[in-house]
């Protein structure tokens, strides 16, 4: 796969990726307001949910950018 053809593929993954990642951080923090979660583990949870997408989004560029097989 060349460079160009991983960038677009890892665009199109990204975007799936953060599109179902949010819904899903959307879903836990409902249910966390629906359960009158403590302040503190509802804090908790917007700080790793705003932090954890940046972990396979990072390696998903690296793979975007890896160098063509000469």
């Amino acid at each position: 796969m060349t460079q160009r053809q991983r960038k677009l593929a890892g665009t199109v993954a990204m975007f799936v990726l953060i599109i179902v990642y949010a819904f899903i951080a959307l879903a836990v923090a409902v249910v966390l307001q629906v359960r009158e979660a403590n302040k503190i583990v509802e804090l908790l949870f917007y700080i790793v949910a705003g932090l954890l997408w940046v972990l396979p989004a990072g390696v998903l560029v690296k793979w975007m950018q890896k160098p063509d097989a000469s």
